[in-house]
């Protein structure tokens, strides 16, 4: 719905619950256009990730599977609605785009995970604008913070998140900062927004977390890294390995270069498995 406003969202998912949701199904209001949907039946169903279809017949990619005539239903329902809802009605009078439609994919239980102190003996928290994120961190055990104007698109309060990862230090042993921006860009093709996006995360976040943690000695690390390639020429996710960068106490360059993926793959410094990235990095020597 063209990155709808939060509060207009809410307002559409508030009335989703109210007319669509019944028993054992209830919808919860996320950021701008990503929301959850939490059922307590049993899916064995195959969905389709909205980004990996742009500009694709949608009613080609429904829910699939035992389970997904449910979804389905819940799908034609909650067009229904929004056909008509007065949010819809004032957007389409002003040019925007109406959410017209809801799409149900990512779908999965919810796991059980260690804790993080119980694991690294460390207490961490979160600032991210993005459901996900929230999610592992509180299945973990950390803390999210919330920064006013964290939007999870191109327009992201990148000072904002800066600032308050910076703050967030005296209160703990490690601050994981998560921008959506270079991701989204790369989903609408805007090469020059994601270069943007990265010039704002590198002077706001990166260059005010490293100029508190060098202020203070040199008893620090910090790791900058994507979660996946979006490349904008297909406007997807890919799977090749990412590059990552780690600075700090006893950390040695394994290459004189620039932080690039032709860079990060040439070196002989590989982390097979991401879930080992964690571990390296607050326990190398």
């Amino acid at each position: 719905a063209g990155h709808i406003s939060t509060e207009e969202a809410r307002a559409l998912i508030a009335d989703l619950n109210a007319a669509v949701a019944g028993p054992g199904v209830r919808f919860y209001p996320g950021v701008s256009y990503r929301h959850l949907m939490v059922a307590a039946s049993e899916f064995n169903v195959e969905t389709t990730a909205p980004h990996d279809i742009l500009a694709k017949p949608a009613d080609e990619h429904l829910p699939t599977g035992p389970g997904s005539e449910v979804l389905r239903e819940i799908m034609a329902a909650a067009r229904a609605v929004l056909a008509e809802h007065e949010i819809n009605a004032t957007r389409r009078d002003l040019g925007d785009n109406s959410a017209t439609d809801i799409w149900l994919w990512g779908e999965g239980k919810m796991p059980t995970l260690p804790s993080f102190g119980s694991r690294y003996g460390k207490v961490g928290k979160m600032i991210t604008a993005v459901d996900l994120l929230r999610g592992l961190a509180t299945l973990i055990g950390w803390e999210c913070i919330e920064v006013a104007g964290a939007t999870g698109y191109l327009d992201t309060n990148y000072a904002g998140k800066g600032a308050a990862a910076v703050a967030a230090l005296d209160g703990c042993d490690l601050v994981c900062v998560h921008v959506e921006a270079p991701d989204e860009a790369g989903h609408n093709a805007d090469a020059k927004g994601k270069v943007t996006a990265i010039e704002q995360i590198d002077e706001h976040i990166v260059g005010a977390l490293l100029a508190r943690l060098q202020a203070e000695g040199d008893d620090w690390r910090i790791l900058v890294l994507p979660d996946h390639p979006t490349p904008c020429t297909i406007r997807t996710h890919t799977a090749e390995p990412v590059p990552f960068a780690i600075a700090g106490k006893r950390i040695e360059s394994v290459m004189h270069g620039r932080f690039t993926e032709r860079d990060g793959a040439a070196s002989d410094l590989h982390i097979d498995r991401g879930c080992e990235l964690m571990e390296y990095f607050l326990t190398v020597r």
